[in-house]
């Protein structure tokens, strides 16, 4: 069976994103590349009773490489967003707050510090049909210099170099789209200047890394 441990990351991720509720029912998709390959959740599964072997592995083009079920109708975006960046793994969701605002705004402005792990104010993209090439170009085109993007009235997606990291990415993007909603509940946010955000994200950056000239 080709990529085992990452088809088995792929199920693991999967619970954790029901158990997290960033998505309904068998909605959302996740996907991790190794080479040419990647493996990515199948249609319409329900996540608890996914296994490694209901994984679907596909190529860069999208084609099914092995016998079984169905790869996610978001193979499109997926595929766009490996050979656009350096992406090792993508997490597409429907969480509440994300969507909500996806429905409101063109960009989640900067209320908090923590928007820096998402490489700035988060850029919503226009509305096009789930699964369709136009909606995996809009999408790509919103996350140009950053890691993740809204999709108006659908949902979010991220990418980091391991599925952990886009998992991550995913729910600080859920926070900060709560935070900023319970936010404007209350009345008019105030918003952080672009350069703090970008001095954040190089000291985020540089968090377990060794200063020169320091123990």
């Amino acid at each position: 069976m080709l990529l085992y441990d990452e088809r088995a990351q792929v199920v693991e991720y999967c619970l954790r994103m029901q158990a997290d509720e960033l998505t309904v029912g068998t909605s959302g998709n996740l996907s991790v590349r190794s080479g040419d390959y990647i493996a990515i959740t199948p249609s319409g599964v329900p996540y608890d009773d996914l296994t490694p072997e209901a994984i679907c592995v596909i190529d860069l083009d999208g084609n099914k490489v092995e016998d079984g079920l169905d790869p996610s109708s978001e193979v499109p975006m997926h595929t766009s967003v490996y050979r656009g960046t350096d992406a090792g793994a993508v997490v597409h969701t429907h969480p509440l707050y994300c969507t909500t605002l996806s429905v409101l705004l063109d960009e989640v402005p900067p209320v908090h510090y923590m928007i820096a792990l998402l490489g700035g104010p988060v850029r919503v993209a226009p509305y096009a049909r789930f699964g369709s090439a136009e909606l995996a170009e809009n999408s790509m085109r919103a996350m140009e210099g950053r890691y993740g993007a809204l999709m108006q009235n659908h949902g979010a997606t991220t990418y980091g170099d391991t599925l952990a990291k886009a998992y991550s990415r995913s729910i600080y993007l859920e926070w900060v789209c709560r935070l900023y909603h319970q936010a404007r509940l209350l009345g008019e946010p105030n918003l952080l200047p672009l350069p703090e955000i970008d001095g954040v994200a190089e000291v985020l950056n540089s968090y377990g890394q060794s200063v020169p000239g320091k123990p």
